[in-house]
């Protein structure tokens, strides 16, 4: 009877479980870490790669001023070399011309045209009497003078500007930035502490030399506003200020020529 029992008992299993009366075994749910271990591998696999490629085989933190250093030195004798090369060339070009003028009476006319233009336009050395400015960044400050900022102690694009534009109102004729000569049409810009002029780059002191009526060039120096804020961090950060009347020299204007704008005046 108990081997009949137990058979008729596991008869009614199977047939419950034919009849899928028996309860489901529940799903066992996978953990979340289980999911994002994929996505946290698939990100650090383009995180490794992303750095290799800006890398390029060097290390990231490697020091590459001296790099940059050369490149800079690299540049500025190319720029050099082919300044030399332009003047080569403009000098031939004159040479040629001026053979031509001998024999050929347009060529000789235009040329004398060009002469009488030449010196309006920046294209001779001028001398006379005039004002020189001298603007220099200031020294290493005391603890005392702690609060002053990096910004407080050089001479930035806008201090150069107010000293030029303010000696052009007064009437200069002629003038040079670091002994380059300078029309109304030049740009001057600061990266940093240095000065971009004509494509090359000058460091502190920047002196201006202007031609002209040195009364009126320094009353015109007094009465810029911009001098006047520049002369004030002098005295409040030992910043570098020094005027100067004297005969003075300028030279010719040996940049390219070339207009990129121009406007008919009224």
């Amino acid at each position: 009877m108990e081997y009949t029992s137990g058979a008729t008992s596991w008869q009614k299993v199977l047939r419950r479980a034919a009849a899928g009366l028996l309860p489901r075994r529940p799903r066992q749910r996978r953990p979340g870490w289980s999911i994002g271990v994929p996505l946290i591998a698939a990100a650090a696999g383009l995180l490794f790669t992303t750095s290799a490629t800006t890398a390029d085989g060097t290390a990231l933190r490697e020091d590459r001023r001296p790099q940059l250093n050369q490149l800079i030195e690299d540049r500025r004798e190319q720029v050099a070399a082919s300044e030399r090369r332009a003047a080569t060339l403009r000098g031939e070009v004159e040479q040629r011309t001026n053979t031509l003028a001998g024999s050929d009476a347009p060529i000789k006319n235009q040329q004398n045209r060009a002469q009488g233009s030449l010196q309006a336009a920046g294209f001779t050395a001028l001398g006379g009497p005039g004002v020189t400015v001298e603007l220099n960044d200031a020294p290493q400050l005391d603890q005392t003078q702690s609060d002053a900022s990096n910004d407080d102690l050089v001479v930035h694009q806008g201090d150069v500007q107010a000293v030029v534009n303010a000696l052009w109102a007064g009437g200069a004729e002629a003038m040079s930035i670091m002994n380059v000569r300078v029309l109304t049409t030049s740009a001057v810009r600061c990266v940093g502490n240095t000065l971009l002029l004509h494509g090359r780059v000058y460091s502190p002191p920047f002196k201006i030399v202007a031609i002209g009526d040195p009364a009126a060039l320094q009353q015109a120096l007094a009465s810029s506003e911009g001098v006047r804020l520049f002369k004030d961090a002098v005295d409040d950060y030992q910043l570098g200020y020094r005027e100067t009347v004297s005969t003075v020299r300028v030279p010719a204007f040996e940049d390219s020529t070339s207009l990129r704008s121009a406007t008919v005046p009224k």
